[in-house]
């Protein structure tokens, strides 16, 4: 693995911890959590694999309406085209209409600089199964750039 790429899913590891640290809850009672969004996390098939593993993260969270980490995935392009509020609309739609049990399958993803591509299918939505979804490299973490 190059330099580059161990660089990269070092900081795409402390992201998504972040991230999950930041998405955690707990009601004000100091008691159970409250209801909140799930924390997603790399699936253990994907740990190892930067661009693989944000992808996998992104269409997770995507469908089970965790917009906190979706839209903090999206690139600066596309965090400019589209608000938070906006996007959170989107990601809640997708998760009350389809559900968060779509694992991707067929996942293959192609990177040349800071730029990538992935290709790979949704269980059970075969409408929003993607060819070569456009990707960048942003801080060195992988960003969704298909806005």
């Amino acid at each position: 693995m190059h330099t580059r790429t161990r660089a990269a899913v070092a900081t795409t590891t402390l992201l998504l911890t972040s991230l999950a640290a930041l998405t955690a809850c707990s009601s004000s009672d100091g008691g159970t959590p409250a209801d909140s969004e799930p924390t997603i996390s790399v699936p253990a098939e994907h740990e190892g694999d930067d661009l693989k593993a944000a992808v996998a993260v992104y269409t997770a969270a995507y469908f089970a309406g965790d917009a906190d980490t979706a839209y903090g995935m999206l690139s600066a392009r596309c965090a400019e085209e589209t608000t938070k509020d906006a996007y959170t609309a989107v990601v809640k739609k997708a998760a009350a209409d389809h559900g968060a049990d779509h694992p991707l399958t067929d996942l293959r993803a192609e990177v040349s600089g800071t730029t990538g591509h992935a290709t790979y299918k949704v269980t059970g939505l075969p409408e929003f199964d993607k060819k070569a979804q456009p990707w960048t490299l942003e801080d060195g973490a992988w960003k969704y750039d298909d806005c």
